[in-house]
């Protein structure tokens, strides 16, 4: 900004405008020295009452600070009970963090080893299943050798009764047909002496009736020499007719 320039006044009143000032501006100096005073004592008293005022609130403030320290105090030790019952609980929690988490690790290992053994028990009784398997399989398989051998058995015995048997019903029938040839024999040799007698018988008979018959016939045959030699003669003597 631009400085105003002060005007210059004329040279006349100058002396006049001076003293004037002079004396105004003693009364002025005197009067505001007066009320600068009387400010400065009004500001004095106004300090001295502000300064007892404040000493009364100040006492006042000192004595709220105080019971505000007290119960800060209170409160500070309050809160450091709080506090150190906070600690200490959060101590028992750390210990019992602490525990649980020992009980937790201990209960781990034990569900571990627990998990450990109950698979070495499913595998011991899978094992176990397995041999019962295949003890049963053998005795499955021991007892149809069992009964193999049984039925094997039973055969074999059926079979050496029955060959027993046949040869028993062999040796009777060897013993009957012995008996029975002999008893064959017997008779056939009684048969024949039998028919060797009764040929004996018939053949004595036949000589007899041989006899007979050649008597019969030889006089059969003389009789019919007999017979026939008078047929001739007849016949003859019939043809010695006719001829003559």
């Amino acid at each position: 900004m631009k400085k105003k320039r002060t005007q210059k006044k004329p040279k006349k009143n100058e002396t006049g405008l001076k003293k004037l000032a002079k004396i105004t501006s003693q009364s002025l100096s005197s009067v505001y020295a007066g009320y600068k005073k009387n400010q400065k004592l009004k500001k004095l008293e106004n300090a001295r009452i502000e300064k007892i005022s404040q000493k009364k609130e100040l006492k006042q403030l000192e004595d709220q600070l105080k019971k505000d320290q007290e119960k800060l105090r209170l409160k500070e030790e309050e809160q450091k009970l709080r506090d150190r019952e906070r600690k200490l609980k959060e101590e028992e929690l750390t210990r019992k963090d602490e525990s649980l988490t020992k009980k937790d690790e201990e209960l781990r290992l034990k569900n571990e080893e627990l998990r450990l053994k109950e698979k070495e028990i499913r595998k011991k009784s899978e094992e176990l299943k397995l041999k019962e398997e295949s003890q049963k399989r053998k005795d499955i398989d021991l007892k149809v050798r069992e009964e193999e051998q049984k039925l094997k058995e039973q055969r074999e015995r059926r079979r050496k009764f029955k060959e027993q048997k046949l040869k028993e019903e062999e040796e009777e029938k060897q013993k009957n047909i012995e008996a029975i040839k002999i008893k064959e024999w017997e008779e056939k040799f009684d048969q024949e002496q039998k028919l060797k007698e009764e040929k004996e018988r018939i053949k004595e008979e036949r000589l007899k009736l041989k006899e007979l018959e050649d008597q019969k016939l030889k006089e059969s045959e003389e009789q019919k020499i007999k017979e026939e030699l008078a047929s001739k003669l007849q016949s003859f003597d019939v043809d010695q007719n006719r001829k003559n």
